[in-house]
């Protein structure tokens, strides 16, 4: 990562083409990633300008920092799909100059530029105010992987999955969505069960609130059996591919499982007998095509009763400077918990 020499205010870290790739207009060369400035520009009708405090660092911003053209649809781009901070310019009626912001929209950080620069200007309708018990450190601690995690539980309480129905299995608990599901099931009373490949993170998956702790190969079952004993009365499954067929092939009977990853791969064989015999739902969830209105009510949520206890001690802090070493953690399934993204002193 280089520095601009002279860097303004408005610093952020850029994904640009650093070959001219050869072949077809669509192939994609290698890139690289810098620290520049980029100039202010007068804010168009209904904008926002936000001065951005906190950013994190999700598996998704890795992948558009590395230029994956799946994610980063165009380059240049800067990452970022969180971002949270004050509103210093708006012309729009509904957000006011010094209201503290988050902004979520399913074009930011890949599609156009992202949380990862000191000032931002969005469409307004892609900006959410903060609840006053929250800081904007601690929303963008939450972020989309908090938002995520909530959505899952949301779902499994609309298909009616009560606390005494059994255990919720959580895969990749150590992962973003992971230990929030974990958190919220927990605050919320469900025995859960947390899956993952890091034993060294037991213990702390356990103070989280997990009963129990086990090896993700106990959710890898490469049988031809069409179903497996069940035991989970829900799941939260942030992995996708034979983890996500193998929790649907061992939920109990009229169980439901969220699945919001894809990081296992994004394939999956299983019959239609957990379905037809015992009436499993599989729920997808997707936080890019959602209501406004739904996800200001559940981010409303967040902030009152499924507000989490100790979310300050979740996080890693690094500087737009520090990036780097994380992005090759995350990508390489070394970073547990969240990372936020320090852009701002106040």
């Amino acid at each position: 990562m280089t520095n601009n020499e002279n860097p303004i205010n408005n610093q952020c870290l850029l994904v640009e083409s650093a070959t001219v790739p050869s072949g077809s207009d669509t192939e994609r060369g290698e890139t690289k990633r810098s620290l520049v400035s980029l100039p202010l520009e007068p804010l168009k009708r209904d904008n926002v300008r936000i001065e951005v405090a906190w950013s994190s660092l999700n598996y998704k911003d890795a992948l558009c920092a590395s230029g994956h053209p799946g994610v980063a649809r165009t380059l240049p781009i800067v990452p970022g799909i969180d971002a949270a901070g004050r509103v210093v310019e708006s012309n729009c009626d509904k957000l006011a100059t010094g209201q503290s912001v988050t902004v979520f929209h399913a074009e930011f950080g890949t599609a156009s530029h992202g949380g990862y620069r000191q000032f931002i200007e969005v469409p307004s309708d892609w900006v959410y105010p903060i609840p006053d018990s929250i800081s904007p450190r601690q929303a963008m601690i939450i972020g989309t992987a908090g938002f995520t995690a909530a959505q899952c539980v949301d779902e499994l309480q609309k298909h009616s999955i009560e606390p005494d129905d059994g255990e919720v299995v959580v895969s990749g608990a150590t992962g973003g969505v992971g230990i929030f599901a974990v958190m919220l099931l927990a605050k919320l009373g469900y025995r859960v069960v947390a899956s993952t490949g890091k034993p060294e993170r037991s213990s702390w998956l356990k103070s989280l609130g997990a009963t129990e702790v086990i090896g993700r190969e106990e959710l890898n079952d490469t049988s031809e059996r069409t179903l497996l004993k069940g035991r989970w009365a829900g799941a939260v499954d942030t992995v996708g591919g034979n983890t996500l067929a193998t929790i649907l092939r061992s939920t109990n009977a009229h169980g439901c499982v969220t699945a919001c990853g894809l990081v296992g791969g994004t394939d999956f064989s299983i019959s239609v007998y957990p379905f037809i015999l015992r009436g499993v739902t599989l729920q997808g969830i997707d936080t890019a095509l959602i209501s406004r209105e739904y996800r200001a009510g559940l981010w409303q949520r967040l902030g009152s009763d499924w507000k989490l206890d100790n979310l300050d001690e979740l996080a890693t802090e690094v500087s737009l400077g520090g990036l780097e070493e994380k992005i090759e953690m995350i990508l390489n399934g070394k970073v547990a918990g969240r990372v936020v993204v320090k852009l701002a002193d106040n």
